[in-house]
């Protein structure tokens, strides 16, 4: 395997997917992408995993589509045995290989911590999750310990201009149109 045993580590690490079962002999290993699109993880290059408490770059040498998997061949590994020992192995890229979006998109990265207050300042929570739903997504909003409404958790549709009023990344803050309630 191509690795480096000191290589810099990712400034803002992004888990983007996993290393998965190992296909065949000769060094094989399925992958399972959290991208969008499922081959977009190979956009974002290097891969970073850790192991043994250090991280390590590990470089595609090859990649396929096998029936429903994702199939990659990370170089200097030729064995199954070799494979075996990157299994259940996350894959982090630094987020700094995000292309730039234009004005109104965010990454759900940058969304995660950002306090939830509505249009006429009731705080809700702050945000710890996102979901896709068919139709948008929805921010998972864990409320406040002191909670007039005593809700654990909120989920609210990322409706820009319907729902989302105002999202301030600079001070980690998104206003809501919203009634505490629900």
């Amino acid at each position: 395997m191509s690795k480096q045993l000191n290589p810099s580590s990712p400034v803002n690490p992004i888990m983007m997917g996993k290393m998965g079962s190992t296909y065949g002999i000769r060094g094989w290993l399925r992958v399972f992408s959290s991208t969008e699109e499922t081959e977009s993880i190979f956009d974002y290059q290097p891969w970073y995993i850790q192991s043994q408490g250090s991280w390590q770059i590990v470089e595609i040498e090859s990649w396929k589509h096998h029936n429903q998997d994702l199939i990659i061949k990370v170089k200097g590994v030729d064995d199954r045995d070799a494979a075996n020992l990157l299994t259940n192995a996350e894959i982090v890229v630094d987020s700094a290989q995000f292309p730039d979006l234009e004005e109104g998109d965010y990454y759900w990265k940058d969304l995660f911590g950002c306090e939830v207050i509505t249009s006429v300042g009731y705080q809700l929570g702050k945000v710890i999750d996102m979901m896709e739903t068919g139709s948008n997504d929805v921010l998972v909003v864990k409320a406040n310990l002191k909670d007039a409404f005593c809700a654990k958790e909120r989920l609210i549709p990322f409706l820009t201009g319907q729902v989302i009023k105002y999202v301030d990344l600079s001070t980690k803050t998104i206003e809501v149109d919203w009634d505490p309630s629900f």
